[in-house]
């Protein structure tokens, strides 16, 4: 195996771990309230906390590792996640269970976001753009495989092993780490560990208007997955009236898409100009987004003809985020670890919100999820336009 597809797949895999851990324990979310006495919306909560988690320390995993190396800050998350797991699956009540996801989600995110800029280091333009999708191809496998697997572990073993799951590959992927991973930021071009240097450089990514809309795009790009993946118990077996080893319904065409998406991006890469992909991709998921409304507001929602347009709009979506990546990343070459953080924590605060506030008002109504699904493509368009009309002003003042 050549040296540039052994990092692709470690890449994948530390970025698949925190949502195969979102995804393997939703179909056990039943027995984890029968078993605590814990309503469904106590049990989302063990989601929502997660994510809140993954959110904020997504706000300092790139700015340690810009001071300390990507290296050593993903092997150390490795370990907190792995404590992490082995609390969840020994958890003694529903209070433990809660402290316990916080720290996974906590460490969860580290390998994404120091990842991503562990690429921005090594490769640039349409070699960085190719091997993010080809990251992301790999990556899409976690969604489609971890209910399933999810969900016959409940079934066979209890909701405790598919945290003891989590404990065995969060150990492979340790050791395969420190034997593979490469160090890519030397020593001489570290940010110095400073307050003062911290928050400034903070401050000078928040006061760009062009990057904060841009990861704005980013997330809201990903909300309409993110709303199907928080509502998945509810769109499965309370929608469709499928049994919980049926999750597959939802995540194979939202993970097809996203493979097929990814490959499209990696073959045009250096073809086709960055913009053009994206425009053409938020274009695939607009469409999306459109024929899911039409669809609740005329039929009644059955498979499987109520996944078509998920498969559709994860398409688009996989298209776009590749290139949205690199061109985010590339505003900030200096301190590509802090910009990572920032559209990594904007991008799961999103993903909480939806989980914990809007999921729970619209997993009940096929049409209410569609008619959520079409209002984040349309404010990834709108906040991803205004960012590159922001762009286009500076240019003639800067030059």
């Amino acid at each position: 195996m050549t040296p540039l597809r052994t990092l692709t797949i470690i890449l994948a895999c530390l970025a698949m771990l925190g949502p195969f851990a979102t995804d393997a324990y939703l179909p056990s979310f039943l027995s984890i309230g029968d078993e605590f006495g814990a309503s469904q919306a106590m049990v989302q909560q063990t989601l929502s906390l997660y994510l809140t988690g993954f959110a904020v320390m997504s706000l300092f995993w790139g700015t340690l590792s810009d001071s300390f190396g990507r290296r050593p800050v993903i092997i150390a998350s490795l370990v907190l996640f792995g404590i992490g797991s082995v609390g969840s699956a020994l958890a003694p009540s529903f209070g433990w269970l809660l402290f316990f996801r916080t720290m996974q989600g906590c460490s969860a995110g580290a390998g994404r976001v120091v990842g991503q800029a562990l690429v921005r280091d090594r490769f640039h333009g349409a070699d960085a753009q190719r091997l993010f999708a080809n990251i992301t191809m790999v990556f899409s496998l976690a969604p489609a495989i971890a209910p399933v697997i999810g969900g016959y572990l409940n079934n066979y073993a209890g909701w405790r092993s598919t945290f003891g799951l989590l404990v065995i590959l969060t150990m492979v992927l340790l050791w395969v780490c420190v034997r593979k991973l490469p160090e890519s930021l030397p020593p001489e071009a570290r940010q110095p560990f400073k307050l003062g240097s911290i928050l400034r450089n903070y401050l000078k990514a928040l006061r760009s208007l062009q990057f904060v809309l841009a990861i704005l795009g980013v997330g809201f790009a990903f909300a309409g997955f993110s709303l199907y993946i928080s509502s998945a118990a509810s769109f499965i077996m309370g929608i469709l009236k499928l049994p919980e080893t049926a999750f597959g319904w939802l995540f194979i065409p939202f993970i097809t898409g996203m493979v097929g998406g990814a490959m499209i991006n990696s073959r045009l890469a250096g073809r086709v100009r960055a913009d053009v992909m994206i425009r053409v991709g938020m274009l695939i998921m607009a469409t999306g987004g459109v024929i899911n409304v039409l669809y609740n507001l005329i039929w009644q929602a059955e498979v499987p003809w109520a996944v078509i347009p998920i498969f559709v709009y994860a398409l688009g979506m996989s298209i776009v985020l590749p290139s949205m990546t690199v061109m985010v990343l590339g505003i900030f070459p200096q301190m590509r670890g802090l910009a990572s953080s920032l559209q990594s924590s904007v991008q799961m605060t999103i993903f909480a919100s939806v989980s914990g506030l809007v999921a729970p008002l619209l997993f009940d109504s096929p049409l209410l999820l569609a008619l959520g699904m079409a209002t984040s493509s349309a404010l990834c368009i709108g906040f991803w336009t205004a960012s590159q009309a922001v762009a286009l002003r500076r240019k003639p003042s800067e030059a």
